[in-house]
């Protein structure tokens, strides 16, 4: 497809300065890309790690927690857990990937999650309750690597699509238009040349 503008040889130079630039834009965001492809692939790996890591240690938690509940009456446990002194707080910052600002947690608990009676509550509780606050952290890790991974897979589509309309759209167009400038510049100049070889024939006539 050819770019709307007048044949002449101002606007040929100014297309040959865009192909340029296009050009250059083009290389710049297709490494992009594969940087931010390599960067999503060892994100997802790692999110598969740790996903699968919180799943098995929330399996075991619940599975302790249940024996914990099974060896105590319904009345104690919830006098137990009903207030709970511990306290968790998350710190949210963000952190430059690639081009992409991508959140960080931080997990900071404050307080003994320790404030029932052992007397009357089971070692089974104890190590429930240890296991669970345990997770927390990871699960923010997870969080964190799972909105990494989504922000990177926007950005990648977004490069991608940029790529795409250089290599596929703008770039083609400029070459041609500059072919076809090109084409009818020198058609000018040889019509301009026959017309003068004319014109030295009649004088010399």
């Amino acid at each position: 497809m050819l770019l709307h503008v007048n044949p002449n040889r101002m606007e040929l130079i100014k297309l040959k300065k865009r192909l340029i630039v296009a050009k250059r834009g083009y290389k710049l965001l297709k490494d992009k890309r594969d940087a931010l492809i390599q960067k999503y692939i060892q994100l997802v790996k790692e999110d598969k790690i740790i996903r699968e890591e919180v799943e098995e240690k929330l399996m075991k938690g619940y599975s302790i927690f249940s024996n914990a509940t099974s060896l105590m009456s319904k009345i104690t446990l919830e006098e137990t857990l009903m207030f709970p002194k511990a306290k968790s707080f998350i710190e949210i910052d963000f952190k430059n990937i690639m081009g992409v600002n991508v959140p960080k947690y931080k997990y900071i608990g404050e307080g003994n999650y320790y404030t029932y009676s052992l007397m009357e509550t089971t070692a089974e509780l104890d190590h429930a309750l240890r296991n669970f606050y345990e997770i927390l952290p990871l699960m923010l890790k997870l969080a964190e690597l799972e909105k990494a991974v989504s922000l990177l897979a926007d950005e990648i589509e977004k490069t991608r699509r940029r790529v795409n309309a250089l290599e596929y759209i703008l770039i083609p167009d400029l070459e041609n238009t500059i072919k076809f400038i090109t084409m009818k510049l020198d058609e000018i100049a040889r019509s301009a040349i026959s017309a003068i070889m004319r014109i030295k024939e009649i004088i010399r006539a």
